[in-house]
């Protein structure tokens, strides 16, 4: 079918009709044979994130990955504002596995994720982009024999005012790059920002409603093969017997790929590949955790709960104050959960002359190359990998199991290979959010808490994943939200109770805050309600020495209209308001929900509210989609979500059981921001951790029914208090 060479994404959805017919016609692209190109960074190098090419464009080498959170548009920001560039002068191209230079300072290790890319890289970014200013102001100033100071730039051009001379950036880069670069330049004043704190348009924007972005499932390459894979459905079981005949009689199966604990088809296309694996006859030897189910589960982490506790937090004298007086004590119980992106688990692999290339999305490159050479058997530097956009994270890219797995296989085929997961084996076969139990008991007296236990069991992502951050028996994630908790209380004592089964587990949106916070939250809504409390006012008691928190809780409090009757819905007749506050990631939000709830315990938000105090903004347009996202994902996750087990086996597999908020179920979100000239917070993860404790007091203000075991469940909310 010959396209023109500017057909767009919605020509080719506007073209759809023969779709309602029945009838799927496969097209080619015009960009598709050029898809697994990437712009490599031209001109001359100033440091590690910077090329200036004499035609004046600059290559941007962005640390960080983008996956949908803004990183792409809000880090070329903070360069181009100090270089002093135009933003569409600016090329971005991913950066490859470089812990040297590219390392998080935030992470220790070349990662992107805990909301901590524009904590971390905003400061370096500014003053890399700065110091390759004052060099090629240098370098102008050296041509011109000028005083440096007596030089202007704007939009890569060097000024001379008193002559009237000008000159690029590009002109000038060659003897600039040859000159030793300043320490301690002066970054710009606040006051004289062009692009930082402004609401810029996404400059990756354009390229993806056209279709022109290569994220890791688009990547094409000459000869590529496609395959699919299966690995045991009972949790650890291996491979027992394959008959492969059926399979290779399905057209384009080209092969079948048998490795200890997975089976993949190889063939000429996707499509064969899913019929051939479904054609396959797979016996799975039998494993130890073929009885493991939910309620052994959930009676496994309750029982640990009881253990002893490693120390994570002590002031005062918490056990003590315990002993008497006015005692409120419960325990919060959050499930596993997947990640569920729309871009499913994929990767391309070709094994070839003693090396081995990579083309996929990953939070994590350096892992990623490790993790190919380990499954090879050859040293990381033979690995290369291309970084790619990916169409969701949500932490599923901070793990390489599906890079492992997909160079596994592809050291049995010829040529490169594309490995793409289905659905359900996406939702089946990763790694999850953790189990948690949160016990809290408290003692209230004159209307405060003035001593609080918290209790966090759960398994631990950090003693993995990340060694380091595992101290003393204490998984700094899993506490997070119950260590710093924004409320004086006097007497904490905060303790850790590392508890694993057999179930891999993982950092998911929101991290550890998704468990602490949530539990403090729901109950400090109990104690205010149980003392005849205003659950706001409760809260501003506790806020004194916090002058942050309560601006975000005032701020939500006037613009969700707190203290006023919730809006009629013809959702439900029981109508709720709920209110919680959090600080993690260096932010402070506070969020009000509306719910309405019908006889059949069927909830709805029907309007969400948020207020954020995250310092210094670079871009208020990515920050409010950021809340507004993570919000929706917190919502999605406090109505629907778990991830269950019934004979070693996930119980979930695709959208229709593993629910995501659908379009005629989701709420006004309204997202306020606090003008603050604080230090740079995170914004990615925050908006998910503080809506679902908001829901969750929303239904109990409109139910009677404090619900402590995650997602709500409806049957409960229908028998009402």
């Amino acid at each position: 079918m010959p396209l023109a060479p500017d057909l767009s994404r919605r020509a080719i959805l506007q073209g759809g009709g023969a779709l309602a017919a029945g009838l799927l016609v496969a097209i080619e692209l015009p960009w598709a044979a050029a898809r697994a190109d990437e712009p490599e960074p031209t001109g001359k190098r100033f440091n590690a994130f910077i090329h200036v090419a004499p035609d004046n464009t600059v290559t941007f080498t962005l640390p960080a990955v983008e996956m949908g959170q803004g990183a792409f548009t809000s880090q070329t920001q903070c360069l181009a504002e100090e270089l002093d560039v135009a933003l569409d002068k600016v090329m971005t191209v991913p950066a490859p596995p470089d812990q040297a230079n590219y390392g998080s300072p935030a992470l220790v290790v070349q990662a992107t994720g805990g909301s901590t890319t524009t904590m971390a890289w905003s400061g370096p970014l500014r003053k890399a982009g700065a110091t390759a200013r004052a060099m090629l102001v240098a370098a102008a100033a050296a041509r011109w024999q000028v005083d440096p100071a007596s030089l202007t730039t704007e939009n890569g051009v060097i000024t001379h005012a008193p002559s009237g001379r000008t000159i690029a950036y590009g002109a000038v880069a060659d003897a600039a790059s040859r000159l030793t670069p300043p320490k301690d330049v002066p970054l710009k004043d606040p006051a004289h920002f062009r692009l930082i704190g402004k609401p810029v348009h996404r400059i990756d924007t354009p390229d993806k409603v056209t279709g022109k972005t290569v994220y890791g499932i688009d990547v094409m390459l000459p000869g590529m093969k496609f395959a699919t894979l299966m690995a045991s459905p009972v949790l650890g079981s291996k491979v027992g017997s394959v008959d492969q005949a059926q399979a290779m009689t399905v057209p384009g199966v080209r092969q079948v790929v048998v490795l200890d604990d997975l089976v993949a088809v190889v063939a000429d296309n996707t499509w064969a590949a899913m019929q051939g694996l479904n054609a396959l006859a797979i016996e799975w030897a039998p494993g130890s955790n073929a009885g493991l189910d939910q309620a052994q589960l959930w009676a496994g982490l309750e029982k640990a709960a009881q253990g002893p506790g490693v120390t994570a937090k002590k002031e005062g004298d918490a056990p003590a104050k315990l002993k008497d007086g006015t005692l409120f004590e419960q325990s919060y119980e959050l499930p596993y959960l997947a990640h569920a992106p729309m871009e499913m688990t994929n990767c391309v692999v070709h094994v070839h002359d003693g090396g081995c290339e990579v083309w996929t999305g990953t939070q994590v490159p350096g892992f990623a190359q490790a993790g190919a050479a380990k499954a090879l058997g050859i040293p990381p530097e033979k690995v290369t990998i291309h970084n790619h956009m990916i169409g969701g994270g949500f932490g599923r890219r901070l793990e390489v199991d599906g890079v492992v797995k997909a160079t596994r296989i592809a050291a049995h085929v010829d040529g490169p290979l594309k490995v793409i997961w289905s659905r359900e084996e996406d939702i089946r076969q990763q790694l999850y959010r953790p189990l948690y139990n949160e016990h809290l008991k408290a003692r209230v007296e004159n209307g405060r808490i003035t001593a609080l236990h918290h209790r966090v069991t759960g398994g631990s992502v950090m003693a993995r994943w990340l060694p380091v951050a595992f101290t003393n028996g204490v998984d700094s994630d899993a506490v997070e939200g119950a260590v710093d908790v924004p409320y004086a209380i006097g007497n904490r004592l905060v303790e850790y109770i590392r508890h694993e089964s057999a179930v891999p587990v993982a950092f998911w949106r929101g991290v550890g805050p998704n468990g602490s916070i949530f539990s403090v939250e729901c109950f400090i809504d109990l104690i205010a309600r149980k003392t005849g409390s205003d659950p706001l006012d409760f809260r501003r008691a506790h806020l004194e020495k916090n002058p942050r928190a309560l601006g975000v809780l005032n701020l939500v409090a006037e613009k969700a209209g707190w203290g006023t009757p919730a809006p009629p819905s013809p959702h439900g007749a029981r109508r709720g308001r709920g209110i919680a506050l959090m600080n993690a990631f260096g932010s402070f939000l506070a969020a009000i929900a509306d719910v309405a709830v019908n006889d059949t315990g069927d909830v709805r938000v029907t309007r969400l509210v948020i207020a954020a105090d995250v310092g210094q903004v670079v871009n208020p347009d990515t920050l409010e989609a950021q809340i507004q996202g993570g919000a929706t994902f917190g919502l999605s996750t406090v109505l629907f979500d778990k991830i269950t087990f019934a004979g070693g086996k996930v119980e979930q597999g695709n959208f229709n059981d593993y629910r995501i908020l659908r379009i005629d179920e989701m709420p006004v979100i309204e997202a306020h921001v606090v003008p603050s000239k604080e230090n740079m917070g995170g914004i990615g993860e925050p908006g998910t951790v503080v809506t679902q404790p908001a829901v969750a007091n929303a239904v109990y203000a409109a139910t009677g029914v404090q619900l402590t075991r995650m997602p709500i469940d409806r049957a409960l909310i229908a028998k009402g208090a």
